[in-house]
């Protein structure tokens, strides 16, 4: 995997909005690169049709467009175990955990969400971002 960094499905989900300061940012990140995981991608669809109302199909490719300029990392029971330590140990959903999980597993430096805490250091390794603020 080529990018150091990982976004969340929020980062997905504006680069997918109408021209703003957030769809600007969301594009420029996913540009280059980034890692996500399969929860990235299913949150996006879920958003994308509950939300802003999209026929399945269309949620649908668009999250595909998203997934071919990403690198995607695998959630293993190995993944699920280090999201519940997480969780526990940073005061973070099981959800989070789970984000933060696939994106030390893949190794990343920076997790964009604007969900989670900015400047949040995760085991000396992981530091969340808002690209947002």
């Amino acid at each position: 995997m080529s990018a150091d960094f990982f976004i969340d499905s929020n980062v997905a989900v504006y680069s997918l909005g109408n021209p703003s300061l957030k769809r600007d940012v969301s594009r420029q990140l996913i540009s280059r690169t980034p890692i996500i995981s399969t929860q990235v991608a299913m949150e996006t669809v879920n958003v994308l049709i509950k939300k802003f109302k999209f026929e399945k199909v269309n949620a649908f490719e668009a999250v595909l467009e998203i997934i071919e300029k990403t690198n995607m990392t695998e959630t293993t029971p190995a993944t699920i175990n280090r999201a519940f330590q997480i969780s526990i140990k940073y005061q973070l959903s099981h959800w989070d955990g789970l984000i933060v999980a696939a994106a030390l597993q893949a190794n990343c430096t920076t997790l964009y969400s604007e969900d989670m805490q900015h400047g949040l250091p995760i085991e000396n390794k992981l530091t969340i971002i808002n690209p947002f603020i």
